[in-house]
């Protein structure tokens, strides 16, 4: 992590002559945020002091062209510098610069209320590993964008809960609590505004203990930084780029199943709305098919990788690979490429013995040609698991 502290800003740490308990990092991220920093530290210095919880306030200058962290410092904060602008730059700064026990979240814009700061080091010493805060009942006038408050934060939380089942009713509340020991079981990587929603989302997958407070919302000082469909998107991106079954494999799963319906619909002579259906329905079901069957394989792929790499742990993939091996995989290729090979042939032999005169078995050639397309693709896609699982053969 590149962060520095310039030798013309004296950074300053609160007194830690009476503890009465764990020590407290209060890690704020600053961009251009003059108009209020200076109040944000003082009273987040104020409420440590004021319950004599020992600590510091620290504030992580991202790259600001104004006198934030001078103001930060006068203040009474130790400044970190991170050069990389983000959100989750700044973070990752501020947490690498913490000495606390506990670490507590909150933005430079006095939309928190620093005096919060003992109900979350309270819940900590309780027992949770994670608290977060929940804004959605407390929003003052203003504080909050009404796409914001009805629209972007209700379903990106919404959808986080349903991917990954956190429980947490307002995911990308900005003031949020944690022990500093569960930092490596949490290993955050993301730079942007996605950093919030992954947070929750390794904590819940760590099995930390994560419990909520309601907060108030207040309106902030100063420029927003936010970019409401940017950093919509980015957190959007980042729920389903880590569920890749919700992603690929489901997805995959409806294709295939729609286009085995269109081919068993066309090759039965099944008669469906009153009619029945010919060769450009069983064409769409073989592209359906051959898409299906080529997400499907992206998505394994992208679950080996985040199983492997990524210590992702998917009960039902976890299954599948204890059960199958690549030579499961490779007979299964073959015996669907070898099927596709035979159709097609017979389809040759007659074309031949025809005079090579017209191709009058188009069904039977197209299905040949589905077969040995996708017989080739789980065969391919079988060795390339198995490339990806060398990482757990590293490892035993």
């Amino acid at each position: 992590m590149s962060s520095t502290t310039p030798s013309d800003i004296q950074p300053t740490t609160l007194d830690r002559s009476v503890p009465t308990g764990p020590t407290v990092s209060v890690v704020i991220p600053c961009l251009n945020e003059e108009e209020a920093i200076s109040a944000c530290v003082a009273s987040a210095v104020e409420a440590l002091a004021r319950t004599r919880l020992s600590g510091e306030v620290i504030v992580v200058d991202n790259a600001s062209e104004d006198r934030s962290a001078e103001l930060a410092a006068a203040a009474g904060a130790r400044v970190v510098f991170e050069p990389r602008r983000g959100y989750g730059s700044a973070y990752l700064a501020g947490f690498l610069a913490a000495t606390g026990d506990y670490v507590v979240m909150a933005d430079a814009d006095l939309t928190y209320d620093f005096a919060e700061i003992p109900r979350f080091v309270e819940r900590i010493e309780k027992g949770a590993d994670v608290v977060m805060g929940d804004r959605m009942d407390n929003i003052e006038p203003g504080a909050m964008p009404w796409l914001h408050r009805y629209v972007g934060n209700p379903l990106l939380s919404g959808l986080l809960n349903v991917l990954f089942r956190t429980g947490v009713r307002d995911a990308h509340c900005g003031m949020r609590a944690f022990r500093r020991s569960v930092l490596p079981q949490l290993d955050l990587r993301t730079t942007g505004m996605e950093f919030a929603s992954e947070m929750v989302i390794r904590a819940a997958k760590a099995n930390l203990r994560i419990e909520q407070i309601p907060i108030t919302y207040h309106p902030r000082e100063g420029e927003s930084k936010l970019s409401s469909f940017r950093d919509g998107w980015r957190h959007l991106r980042f729920l389903l780029l880590h569920r890749p079954t919700y992603l690929f494999v489901l997805p995959g799963l409806v294709l295939l199943i729609l286009g085995l319906i269109a081919s068993a619909v066309t090759i039965g002579q099944i008669a469906i709305f009153g009619r029945g259906w010919q060769i450009h329905t069983l064409i769409a079901g073989s592209l359906l098919e051959i898409i299906g069957v080529q997400v499907i394989g992206l998505g394994l792929c992208a679950l080996a990788y985040a199983t492997y790499f990524m210590s992702d742990d998917e009960r039902w993939f976890n299954l599948m690979r204890a059960r199958f091996r690549l030579e499961h995989g490779l007979a299964l290729g073959v015996l669907i490429g070898l099927s596709g090979v035979g159709l097609g042939a017979d389809v040759v032999v007659s074309w031949i013995n025809s005079g090579f005169g017209p191709l009058a078995q188009e069904e039977q050639a197209l299905l040949s040609a589905t077969l040995l397309i996708i017989g080739v693709q789980v065969f391919f896609t079988s060795f390339l698991l198995s490339i990806l699982g060398l990482r757990r053969e590293e490892r035993r």
